[in-house]
């Protein structure tokens, strides 16, 4: 590949995107050992700082790993869709934390991703799915359950749902929006919230899986969206008033 010295990107990420292109063109496969440094730097021309600055792009990406020794160097790495699940938490923890998406605009996006799973977890679902949610909801009853600890339940309440689903797919797309949005959405409503509302809510859904109706799930979970947005209206509309 010829770089662009007059692109806006810098030289280290054209390398980058080039080697990435190439991997997921499948030019370059999984283990496979990329060139040395020197043989990069010769490649496209640059120094082996600006080539390292590359690699250290790619494996911020998880895309090569680095090993050491005589039989080292940088390999394509094997990507999971666990292993991706960090990234995308991170992504999305501060697309919201500075505001770049509204609640709504997250909140709506959440649930219908999560109602997308309501189906196929009716469906799916083990009975370590559905005990794990019981599980979850006998915790949110409990009078002395602090606020931090109340918010951890409605996550792992909600990844069990997504789980259930049985699509590695959805989980990943889901990691953020559950794991990274949902508290987030925690904190700015639980001061106006109704506990025994949102375990209410959960307790329908859980039933509705067990059940096998999807369709009842889905619609526990546009309850559970219309009163989570209920509820930052509230929450902002004091706010507004305050200031």
């Amino acid at each position: 590949m010829k770089l662009n010295p007059k692109s806006a990107a810098d030289l280290s990420a054209q390398i980058a995107q080039s080697i990435r292109d190439a991997i997921v063109s499948g030019t370059l496969i999984v283990d496979e050992r990329l060139p040395s440094e020197a043989e990069m730097a010769e490649q496209f021309q640059v120094s082996r700082p600006t080539v390292r600055e590359a690699l250290k792009r790619l494996a911020a990406q998880s895309l090569i790993r680095t090993q050491r020794g005589a039989t080292g160097g940088a390999f394509v790495n094997r990507l999971s869709f666990e292993e991706a699940y960090a990234q995308q938490i991170t992504t999305s923890t501060l697309l919201l934390s500075m505001n770049a998406v509204s609640f709504d605009t997250a909140c709506e996006a959440r649930y219908a991703l999560e109602r997308a799973c309501a189906p196929l977890a009716a469906i799916r679902r083990t009975a370590d799915h559905l005990a794990t949610m019981r599980a979850e909801i006998f915790r949110q009853g409990q009078p002395g359950l602090s606020d931090e600890a109340f918010c951890a339940s409605d996550v792992t309440f909600h990844r069990a749902l997504v789980d259930a689903a049985g699509n590695p797919v959805l989980s990943y797309q889901l990691a953020g929006a559950v794991e990274a949005m949902q508290p987030l959405m925690n904190m700015i409503t639980f001061t106006a919230r109704d506990r025994a509302v949102i375990t209410a809510l959960h307790s329908r859904i859980a039933e509705a899986l067990q059940d096998g109706n999807g369709m009842g799930a889905a619609d526990g979970l546009t309850e559970l969206e219309a009163e989570t947005l209920a509820l930052s209206r509230t929450v902002f509309s004091a706010r507004s008033e305050r200031s």
